[in-house]
């Protein structure tokens, strides 16, 4: 199976007061387990993630996901392309619909058939993933 990991899923499975972290720790084994599994994401929800550790729990927090859980995962950059697409997917969804990074994750997760996403974000469920 071939998943696509969100900010959403790193955050819950490194914080473990985070109301998802349960059943984040629970997949994320099991996607591990699997070895015909191919877990994916992108410089973008890396980004995303580093600064939402760094802001919300600190540098210990940003250390393990760089050492530990960003090693387990396909890293795919997000081209010039591929961010333009996601601008305008931004843009025509609105001031309430997903951020920057959601629709990259959207326009990545199309343009390398990408089926699967291991997210908590609602935006992700509205998309299909």
């Amino acid at each position: 199976m071939t998943v696509f990991v969100d900010t959403s899923a790193f955050y819950a499975l490194l914080i473990a007061d985070d109301g998802d972290h349960p059943a984040a720790a629970s997949r994320w084994k099991e996607l591990l387990t699997n070895h015909e599994n191919r877990l994916f994401t992108s410089n973008y929800v890396v980004v995303e993630t580093v600064s939402l550790l760094r802001s919300r729990v600190g540098v210990s927090a940003v250390r393990r996901f760089v050492d530990d859980i960003l090693p387990a995962v396909n890293m795919i950059w997000v081209s010039e392309e591929m961010h333009l697409a996601a601008v305008g997917l931004m843009l025509a969804h609105g001031r309430r619909g997903p951020s920057l990074v959601d629709c990259s994750s959207f326009i990545l997760m199309q343009e390398f058939h990408i089926p699967h996403a291991f997210a908590f974000d609602a935006h992700f469920t509205r998309q299909g993933s």
